[in-house]
């Protein structure tokens, strides 16, 4: 199995699924370079994403590893289903948690990724221009929002202020403006789609289901699995909850 987190997240977020997995499964962490304490890698063309998926890809194959499942959080999620579309025969099947195949279609649910450059762009320009300060209020901000959880939030916290500023401001801007959903035909793996919902959200839970399984709906083996009273970060929020749900996936 390979775990991928999400934005400018350490492999941390993983350790208690991880140390309960592998007493079955052999587990490997993925942290991305830029992310959390992890050296940036400079690319011409400023990409983060697509990189990551392509050098994962040779992992698999340099290691033999056979058909793993995937499990990807947040812009994790993403990668693994460039991983599942892109190099479809090295992939036995995916779980995306908490993320969309667009995810500027949380913003804008008509957006393209021509329109969504705009917005793409102020926010990485936005992100690079904060101060030392106005990036840890930014970053307790957002953790705020993205775990219900109060104790696990000073270790969200470090490891955004520990991510290169570049790189998270580089995978930002391609993440809003990558739409995969006319890839999702391409993946021949079995699709497990977890994803959160909490009152305080504001809107109907029957809402998030509609914008979860539309924006899916090209992909064609695929489930849906909803936890609810979490925040994004459903491993912490929900460790219990969810790690029935990767049983559950694994045991398909």
């Amino acid at each position: 199995m390979i775990l991928i987190p999400g934005l400018a997240s350490s492999r941390e977020v993983w350790a208690d699924l991880a140390a309960d997995l592998r007493k079955r499964h052999r587990i490997h962490l993925v942290e991305l370079a830029g992310f959390a304490s992890t050296p940036a890698i400079s690319t011409p063309d400023g990409k983060v994403i697509a990189p990551a998926v392509d050098a994962i890809a040779e992992y698999i194959r340099s290691q033999h590893l056979n058909a793993p499942a995937i499990i990807g959080h947040s812009l994790g999620g993403e990668i693994a289903l460039m991983l599942g579309a892109r190099y479809p025969d090295q992939i036995g099947r995916l779980m995306i948690v908490d993320a969309l195949p667009f995810y500027t279609l949380m913003i804008d649910p008509a957006a393209t990724s021509e329109t969504a450059v705009r917005e793409a762009s102020a926010t990485r320009d936005w992100l690079l221009a904060q101060s030392p300060e106005q990036r840890l209020a930014s970053q307790n901000t957002s953790v705020a929002r993205l775990a219900k959880t109060e104790a696990v939030r000073p270790a969200l916290v470090a490891a955004g202020i520990n991510s290169d500023r570049k790189t998270v401001a580089d995978a930002v801007y391609e993440l809003m403006i990558t739409d995969l959903r006319p890839e999702l035909g391409r993946i021949k793996a079995p699709i497990e789609i977890v994803y959160a919902y909490d009152a305080l959200f504001g809107v109907p839970a029957a809402g998030v289901d509609a914008m979860y399984r539309q924006a899916y709906v090209a992909a064609p083996d695929i489930h849906f699995t909803r936890i609810d009273n979490s925040f994004h970060f459903i491993m912490l929020d929900q460790p219990e909850r969810f790690s029935s749900a990767v049983e559950a996936f694994l045991n398909k």
